[in-house]
């Protein structure tokens, strides 16, 4: 059940990697616009990804578990390439 769920979970990582990508070029966009540095910068970004990869989740009709680990593992993932 676990290693199902696990592969279920690389694969709609993978699937929307792309779009993951637009995501946090929108969102450091937005924020070099307003200005952004520091802790203001990174709360800014944290949301802007968050919102971004709730989005994500309900296109991919997740709910539940497997949608509070995509949103994490997405946000994490997003902060990491934009860092």
């Amino acid at each position: 059940m676990i290693r199902t769920f696990a592969l279920a979970s690389l694969a709609l990582c993978l699937v929307g990697a792309p779009t993951l990508a637009f995501a946090e070029d929108a969102c450091m966009t937005q924020s070099m616009d307003k200005k952004l540095a520091g802790a203001a910068k990174t709360s800014f970004l944290t949301k802007c990804e968050k919102t971004a990869c709730e989005t994500q989740a309900a296109d991919k009709k997740l709910a539940g578990a497997a949608k509070a680990s995509f949103v994490k593992k997405c946000v994490k993932d997003a902060l990491a390439m934009s860092m």
